[in-house]
């Protein structure tokens, strides 16, 4: 299959712009997010540059623990 997109900013990107970026696509161009999220990956793998997974937009680092209820020293 051969196809034919409008880029986000007009032009191809780097590859590592390309890794970087969240969507290389027009979003306008597609008519819901299911072909949006198909064209970027076949144009992820022609760019050569891995394609994104649903935990690429969390966080990698955890998250701080929530404050349990602390005893304070004067209350033993």
């Amino acid at each position: 299959m051969n196809f034919k997109y409008k880029w986000k900013k007009g032009y191809r990107p780097s590859r590592d712009e390309a890794a970087r970026s969240k969507y290389l696509l027009d979003a306008s161009q597609f008519d819901n997010s299911k072909d949006q999220n198909q064209a970027e990956e076949q144009v992820r793998k022609r760019l050569g540059v891995p394609t994104r997974i649903p935990d690429d937009d969390r966080s990698i680092l955890p998250h701080a623990a929530q404050e349990e209820n602390s005893l304070d020293e004067n209350q033993f």
